[in-house]
């Protein structure tokens, strides 16, 4: 397997099977898809942009939804585990030098796998929000069901390289989160609140840039990228455009609406990242 040839991390929980359930408030029966709407869409606090949508439609948790098991410790045993460990210490190793180049210490995020429902710094992360970073407890979640939804409903690729541009993405907001360009672009749109779809498209428009600054990191790497593996991220970032979603679920597409970008826009700044391979040319916006 290729991506034994990447270093694994240990910032890792395995927490399927061991899933709290949720009580009472929360996102019902909508499915991930409708959860992906209100998210590309604009569902959420402050006209629907970025940051507070994800927020609200977190499940909030009650004592008694919470696990009372410890958090499993990474084993490495299950090729799911393995794979997302060795992306995701890829992008350690990548945001470790950008950071000490720029003389600064990066603090990893810790990725968890989770089946149907699990406890979240920011509530209880529903399986059916699909991949989402919590800036609270600096935290990926990730049920991988997701893929093969992404996969049916939009014509994204199945590839494992498609899947590891989901996670260098959500890795993306972290490093965003640790450089304070998230807590900036909340405020710009709470002071703009007109402009905050704006603001929270260039957001979702750096991290695709941050994720095409790992996949530069692995085309460094001898006998790691594979041909077709860039058109693999591609297609996913196309599929996850906001006029595709709005195309295929409502027929119609509202670029005042949008909260993550285009395809276009999407593939265009993963290959910027890509192409350069330089952290400042991802500026998508002015904070």
């Amino acid at each position: 397997m290729r991506w034994r040839r990447l270093e694994s991390s240990r910032n890792v929980q395995d927490r399927r099977g061991t899933s709290g359930r949720a009580i009472g408030a929360g996102v019902g029966g909508l499915g991930i898809i409708g959860l992906l709407i209100a998210l590309f869409l604009g569902g959420g606090a402050g006209g629907g942009g970025g940051l507070g949508g994800l927020e609200d439609l977190l499940v909030p948790v009650e004592p008694a939804d919470v696990p009372t098991q410890q958090d499993p410790q990474f084993q490495g045993l299950d090729e799911a585990e393995d794979f997302v460990s060795r992306v995701l210490g890829s992008t350690e190793t990548v945001w470790e030098q950008v950071f000490r180049e720029a003389g600064a210490q990066y603090e990893p995020a810790t990725l968890v796998l989770f089946s149907d429902f699990t406890r979240s710094g920011c509530g209880g992360a529903n399986s059916q929000v699909g991949p989402h970073y919590c800036p609270l407890d600096q935290t990926i979640y990730i049920d991988l069901d997701f893929f093969g939804e992404l996969q049916r409903r939009f014509g994204a690729s199945a590839g494992d390289f498609a899947q590891a541009y989901v996670i260098a993405h959500e890795v993306g907001h972290h490093v965003q989160n640790l450089g304070g360009a998230m807590e900036q672009v909340r405020q710009l749109q709470q002071q703009d609140p007109a402009n905050a779809n704006e603001y929270s498209v260039a957001l979702e428009l750096q991290a695709d840039c941050l994720a095409g600054i790992w996949a530069h990191s692995i085309w460094a790497r001898d006998n790691v990228l594979q041909p077709g593996d860039i058109e693999e991220a591609l297609s996913a970032a196309a599929a996850v455009g906001d006029d595709r979603i709005q195309q295929a679920t409502t027929g119609q597409v509202n670029p005042e609406s949008w909260t993550h970008g285009s395809s276009e826009q999407r593939m265009k700044w993963f290959s910027t990242g890509y192409e350069s391979g330089d952290p400042g040319q991802c500026s998508t916006f002015e904070v």
